[in-house]
């Protein structure tokens, strides 16, 4: 069976997504293409001989597509993945799920109204190899119960229209879900620390900071983002548990020795740094659709990190105290998320 997929918002994400389905993934393929601007729609559907649309709505609706991928603006997403829903489609959602929790809620809503899991979350680096391998020594108790998590999320530069509020929902979100699933628990304070600023920021921008979160059993996890660095995209993690550490390792291809030193490269953006993960992640979409056993990141997930990621904001807005989290009680319709590989 080929999966013919429907792709709403056919920007960078979202042609590095099509990429990987026609050269890379099996099993699936970009039939149909969406965007309010035709003329890029167009563009990118031709080489695939896709049909392009207008309206999104359309597209989810059409006889020849089987499952949707939506890669559009975060504020977009949720009419696009309720229409999903509604027509029974699975549904590929890049982050934001939406971009406030209510939407989140919605989305759940809908979704069990239908009966049955259709929606997946882009929160790639679930499907990281590292990062699995830290998950597997954690998960194992060898080393004991993890006590504190460090983490580093720096970018080279941002665009001037990313705003101060993007550092928590757009950024370090990727932080909250993946320490929500090392740790297998949800967190339920925020704070916002706010050390000297760059030169090479933008003036509306607090750069870098640290947000400071608190897990249910009293884990700490601090992240630091600092998203006009300069020299590069560089993703850490190191978690302290009672009898030793486990960390990421440098994501280097080569190491050099010349007369400059020892050195390696550093990755430049997610897409290089993350390949692997967004390759296995798209893969295991793709073989649960196939199969009809929905996997990976879903709606409540979504919708966790929506709740962390607004304490978060209302901490860097405010005054520098800690914002309690408040999240519903995780319903029975999601108790059974698969969060592991498919096929």
């Amino acid at each position: 069976m080929t999966v013919r997929i429907g792709l709403i918002g056919p920007g960078g994400m979202g042609q590095a997504h099509i990429a990987r389905i026609t050269n890379v993934l099996f099993g699936g393929k970009v039939v149909a293409v969406c965007d309010l601007d035709l003329t890029r729609a167009k563009a990118v559907a031709e080489p695939l001989g896709a049909t392009v649309y207008s309206e999104g709505a359309t597209l989810i609706g059409a006889e020849e597509v089987d499952a949707i991928m939506v890669t559009s603006f975060g504020p977009a997403h949720e009419e696009s993945v309720l229409a999903a829903i509604e027509a029974g489609k699975p549904v590929f959602c890049e982050k934001p799920l939406a971009p406030t929790a209510a939407a989140c809620l919605r989305i759940m809503a809908a979704e069990e109204k239908a009966g049955r899991r259709l929606v997946q979350v882009g929160f790639m680096r679930r499907y990281d190899q590292s990062y699995r391998q830290m998950k597997a020594v954690l998960d194992s108790g060898e080393i004991g119960e993890p006590l504190m998590v460090h983490c580093v999320h720096r970018n080279p530069t941002v665009a001037q229209t990313y705003t101060a509020d993007m550092s928590i929902n757009d950024t370090a979100i990727h932080e909250v879900d993946t320490m929500r699933w090392l740790l297998d628990e949800e967190f339920v304070t925020a704070r916002v620390d706010r050390p000297k600023k760059t030169r090479n920021r933008f003036p509306h921008l607090q750069d870098p900071l640290i947000l400071i979160l608190e897990s249910e059993s009293g884990v700490r996890v601090d992240d630091e983002i600092f998203v006009n660095i300069q020299y590069g995209y560089d993703i850490r993690c190191e978690a302290v548990a009672e009898t030793g550490t486990v960390s990421l390792a440098d994501q280097n291809k080569i190491e050099r020795r010349d007369s400059h030193g020892h050195h390696n490269e550093v990755a430049t953006s997610h897409i290089d740094r993350f390949d692997g993960a967004f390759t296995t992640e798209l893969q295991s979409w793709i073989r649960s659709v196939e199969i009809g056993e929905a996997s990976g990141p879903s709606s409540w997930d979504g919708y966790a990190a929506a709740v962390v990621c607004d304490a978060g904001v209302k901490a860097l807005m405010g005054d520098g105290g800690t914002v309690a989290i408040e999240m519903i009680d995780r319903p029975a319709f999601y108790s059974n998320d698969a969060s592991v590989v498919v096929g």
